[in-house]
């Protein structure tokens, strides 16, 4: 430690012993030792709370102070993700810094103008921004960007897990990119990061064209505590979620969550109306003040903030039910827990969420989590039977305590974010060529994916007179056309990620309700919704509408599957525990008589040994054992030859009938690798939000890219033919 210690500048020693620390943690040691010793690039991974902002921040000060610079522009730049971690952050570094005439400049929505305007004009110290307000700088301060980074030694990336694979993260990279080639010189990058299972994944996102250069510097223990809970709930026998099984989870969540700031992810706006509703009736019913507020994308602004605004107040226990709209993004300030009703779509999403917990020294975070099944009769379907509600969560539980969380996809082009950034650097230069956007952007940046062939078609697809986004001047400049530019001078644009949409379920002009919906649907697939099977008739992307007519009678199962990319490895962990026999300590008695029920189950459909179980004549069920992914193409492929089907984790439900070839035949056809069109009669390609301004073949390409693999189907109708 005191070699550590010594390497630090003396203002910085002092503020130590100010604290009363009698030694530095091992991982701060170790992070000073390498920071002061190279100008690598480094991740710094451990748990909320282990140390990792000091481990960063103290030697990157004492360098500043060490070796001062005669440019100008801030010295360390640092980039959060919430705006209520910028403002933890700041207080902190303030406290480090105010004996060293040292700026720390606290950078988002929430800052006054006047703060903003004195560090324009004289950047210096520690700039403290959310990716969204760094956007917002490169645009309105274009030509201003060599001045006020020119001094920058570092940019430090806190949270760097919740990034790693979404289009917030390629913003960022995009970002950094352009920054170094506006000062013509690389910048060091640091990562702050929780432990993850797999932590190349952050280093090839930090510097993917220098990963192995890249020092990994990784906490050994003290994770923060972390307690949670899979409770169990049975539902009545027709597929649809009884009273009881609402009325248990609002019960206990009122016992339990009452007198403190909480969120609880309910799910589709329809689930959280109905638990929301539920707990204002129990506080009503105890004469208890409202602590429980609703928040969702169809809520007024005017509600939202002031649910925003009781989150961060003390002294004002709030627990908001919501949506995903709480999950990223949002100022909220520190929750003491998280509840998640239903199994959730990602590992990396449920970090995120849990990550709203436990974030001060000596506080766990708390995840309670909540399944609903249906109780079993003679009726009911496989999907119910096996249970996947519950063992997809327990599966993504387990996947979560071990660090787990789901990899950037390697092919994904990301041309939402493309557009994006295409308008925000030609917004900063006042007008480019083609050919330096793409070199910046493509070339350099982070879209190493997209050809010039596909650059060209985004451009003229955006150039469109209907679109009207940008133009191209007589000397061949591309501009901001008259739509470009009301959309990039909107507070809206900055951020590329945006709330999942819902669709509305239409049939014979009654709204069923509204569904979120992630993944290809087609014309003819099956929905399980409100404890009913429909058949989609009509897709109509701009309006989000679904038409669907009732399918065939039958008992549907209450767990639909909803569309959402699960990962293939969360898949490969649901069929470990259905051929499995442990028994997670966090599952409650209720839960692992579930468990139970779906290894018998799974047991007993001889999935063990075989991929296809015949169930009638003209109806089979297949085990793909793969991810959403590819499990949508091979359901794609097989629509494609008039069979009819349905999509669950894992599985395939496939009915033929008199006029279309067997399955046998089907899957032989698709295992010869013939061409197939995988996207007849598909519709909602628009998942991005800047997707509606791509033509119907970008976005086919784009979905191919991310949401389907043609290249693995014919290995995959062989797999599945060697186990019929």
């Amino acid at each position: 430690m005191s070699s550590a210690f010594e390497k630090l500048a003396r203002p910085i020693q002092k503020w130590i012993r100010q604290q009363g620390w009698r030694e530095l943690r091992d991982i701060q040691v170790r992070s000073i030792n390498a920071i002061c010793d190279s100008h690598a690039d480094i991740v710094i991974a451990a748990s909320t709370a282990g140390g990792k902002t000091e481990a960063a921040f103290l030697p990157l000060i004492s360098e500043v102070i060490d070796e001062p610079v005669e440019l100008s522009g801030f010295d360390l730049l640092y980039i959060g993700p919430l705006k209520a971690l910028i403002t933890d952050q700041a207080m902190r570094l303030e406290d480090i810094c105010r004996e060293m005439s040292l700026p720390v400049v606290p950078w988002h929505g929430d800052i006054s103008q006047s703060i903003k305007a004195r560090a324009i004009k004289s950047p210096k110290g520690i700039l403290l921004i959310t990716p969204e307000s760094l956007e917002a700088l490169f645009i309105h301060r274009g030509l201003e960007i060599t001045r006020l980074f020119a001094a920058t030694r570092t940019v430090i990336i806190d949270e760097l897990h919740t990034v790693l694979d979404s289009e917030r993260g390629i913003q960022v990279r995009s970002l950094l990119t352009r920054l170094e080639l506006a000062i013509k010189r690389p910048v060091r990058r640091v990562g702050l990061s929780a432990t993850l299972g797999d932590m190349d994944l952050a280093k090839s996102y930090l510097r993917p064209d220098n990963v192995d250069a890249v020092q990994l510097i990784e906490s050994e223990g003290g994770e923060a505590e972390l307690m949670l809970q899979l409770r169990g709930y049975l539902s009545g026998a027709e597929g649809e979620s009884s009273p009881s099984a609402i009325d248990g989870i609002t019960a206990h969540l009122f016992k339990y969550l009452r007198g403190s700031d909480n969120l609880i992810f309910a799910g589709a706006r329809q689930q959280v109306e109905i638990y929301a509703d539920g707990l204002r009736d129990l506080c009503d019913k105890e004469h208890l003040p409202l602590e429980f507020y609703p928040h969702h994308a169809s809520l007024s602004r005017e509600h939202r903030d002031f649910v925003e605004r009781r989150l961060k107040k003390p002294g004002q226990p709030t627990t908001a039910v919501c949506t995903s709209t709480l999950e990223l993004g949002i100022d909220i300030g520190d929750v003491n827990s998280v509840a998640q009703i239903g199994a959730p779509f990602s590992v990396a999403a449920l970090r995120q969420r849990l990550g709203r917990s436990g974030r001060r020294e000596g506080q766990p975070a708390i995840l309670r989590q909540y399944v609903v099944e249906s109780k079993l009769t003679a009726d009911s379907s496989f999907v119910d039977r096996l249970r996947l509600n519950l063992v997809r969560s327990t599966a993504m539980i387990d996947l979560l305590l071990e660090g787990w969380c789901e990899p950037p996809k390697p092919d994904a082009i990301h041309l939402s974010t493309l557009v994006h950034q295409t308008l925000s650097v030609i917004a900063q230069l006042g007008g480019a060529s083609a050919t330096t956007v793409y070199k910046i952007l493509c070339k350099e940046g982070p879209f190493r994916q997209v050809t010039s062939h596909i650059f060209a078609d985004v451009l003229r697809a955006i150039g469109a007179p209907e679109m009207g986004l940008i133009e191209q001047s007589n000397s061949g400049l591309l501009l901001l056309g008259p739509m470009g530019e009301r959309l990039v001078e909107h507070y809206s644009f900055f951020a590329v990620f945006q709330t999942p949409e819902e669709y509305r379920l239409v049939t014979d002009g009654y709204e069923l309700g509204t569904l979120p919906i992630d993944n290809v649907l087609f014309l003819g697939m099956l929905l399980i919704f409100s404890g009913r099977r429909w058949l989609v008739q009509q897709i109509h992307d701009q309006e989000k509408i679904i038409v669907v007519q009732p399918a065939k009678a039958g008992v549907p199962p209450t767990f639909g599957g909803n569309p959402g990319d699960i990962h293939d490895t969360v898949i490969e962990r649901m069929f470990t525990l259905l051929e499995g026999d442990s028994r997670p300590v966090y599952m409650d008695a209720v839960s692992l008589g579930m468990l139970k029920e779906a290894r018998f189950t799974y047991e007993q459909m001889g999935f063990h040994s075989k991929s296809v179980l015949g169930v009638s004549e003209h109806t089979s069920i297949i085990s793909t054992r793969v991810g959403t992914v590819k499990t949508a193409t091979l359901a794609l492929a097989l629509k494609s030859f008039g069979l009819s089907v349905e999509q669950y984790d894992g599985f395939l439900l496939v009915e033929t009938a008199a006029e279309t070839p067997s399955l046998q035949a089907t899957l032989e056809n698709i295992a010869s690798g013939d061409a197939i069109d995988l996207l007849s009669g598909a519709g909602n390609l628009m998942s991005e939000k800047f997707h509606s301004y791509l033509s119907t073949n970008l976005l086919a390409l784009d979905a191919t890219s991310s949401r389907l693999a043609p290249h693995l189907l014919s290995d995959l109708a062989t797999k599945v033919l060697s186990k019929v």
